[in-house]
């Protein structure tokens, strides 16, 4: 029986996408920032990351999309932050976010990570951005080397 599994060594020549929500920046900067920090701090060079900026949490399934398609990425790190209002408004961007990145990933057969928060309020978010919850970006980076590293092995 053989066993599999991924581990901290990002793929020879492996690149990595991040697709950030510009909205809510407060936040989505802080999980941009650990991201980076993560992937660095686990041998990927600074030239193998590219960050995508998009305007909201709605739009990142489509340029995970392109990226997905365009074939040149070890692994897509999605981040952002909605937030719960007054209306269904959050319901249907944080709900059609995930399932647009679930798409992606398995369209496409590339890791997609979802560390958009979906959170009940800006306290819950800034405690998955650096606050007593850690970062999520810097846990979603480890997730996408983890994977790309897996994928590899399964090829």
């Amino acid at each position: 029986m053989s066993h599999y599994e991924g581990d901290l060594r990002a793929p020879e020549g492996a690149r990595f996408a991040i697709i950030a929500s510009r909205w809510n920046p407060r936040i989505a900067d802080v999980l941009v920032a650990g991201a980076r920090q993560s992937l660095a701090g686990n041998g990927v060079g600074e030239d193998a990351i590219d960050v995508i900026r998009v305007p909201g949490a709605w739009e990142i399934p489509a340029a995970a999309a392109r990226i997905g398609a365009a074939g040149g990425h070890a692994a897509i790190i999605a981040l952002g932050c909605v937030i719960r209002g007054d209306t269904r408004h959050y319901e249907h961007v944080a709900d059609g976010c995930a399932e647009g990145l679930m798409r992606v990933q398995l369209d496409y057969g590339i890791p997609v990570l979802n560390g958009v928060l979906a959170v009940e309020r800006i306290e819950d978010a800034e405690a998955r951005a650096g606050g007593s919850h850690g970062n999520k970006g810097e846990e979603a980076a480890l997730a996408a080397i983890e994977m790309a590293q897996l994928l590899e092995q399964l090829s």
